[in-house]
């Protein structure tokens, strides 16, 4: 049950109508988490202006959704999951590299170093070491995606949190868990 409801647009104030009749023309759909942020014009415009600003940077759109997985998997958030399991079909990623992200690994070494480093973001909550970022560099990625990386986990981290704390209710399709009961490893 939603501790925060997704707004209808004709509850939401103008601000937050606009930005949602945006969203709707430009996606065909309104997913609950901007209804939901819609409680607050500026957390939905925040959102949308980080996100959208992001898309438009040097990280592949399949790796940008395997750090959504990756990081939606860290901080136990099933609406994220099961966006980004949508979104990640929807940027070419196949059901294995769905799953391998959301365990923070990949069979190709660049990708596996970017979930890494974005795990080690997370659960050392940015306090990496010079070793951790060395070893994303020596994958390949330069600083500008370095600092993206970091943007991308910073968002996704936002999102989680937001999701966990609302509740928010699923409206993509749900995903199974990656293990059963205590046998996760993380």
């Amino acid at each position: 049950m939603p501790r925060l409801t997704a707004l209808t647009n004709a509850a939401a104030t103008d601000k937050a109508r606009t930005l949602l009749d945006a969203v709707q023309q430009k996606l065909g759909m309104t997913p609950n988490l901007m209804r939901t942020m819609a409680h607050s014009p500026a957390v939905l415009e925040s959102y949308l202006q980080f996100s959208g600003l992001l898309k438009q940077g040097a990280l592949t759109d399949q790796h940008r959704e395997q750090v959504s997985l990756t990081v939606a998997e860290a901080n136990e958030c099933d609406y994220c999951l099961a966006a980004h399991s949508t979104l990640g079909k929807m940027a070419g990623l196949s059901p294995e590299q769905i799953r391998d992200s959301r365990a923070g690994v990949d069979s190709d070494p660049q990708s596996a170093a970017l979930l890494k480093f974005s795990r080690t973001i997370v659960h050392k909550r940015g306090q990496v070491s010079d070793e951790d970022l060395q070893e994303v560099r020596d994958a390949g990625f330069s600083d500008e995606q370095v600092a993206e990386i970091a943007a991308n986990v910073a968002l996704n981290i936002f999102t989680n949190y937001f999701n966990n704390i609302a509740q928010t209710e699923v409206d993509f399709p749900k995903v199974e868990p990656l293990c059963a009961g205590n046998a996760c490893s993380h």
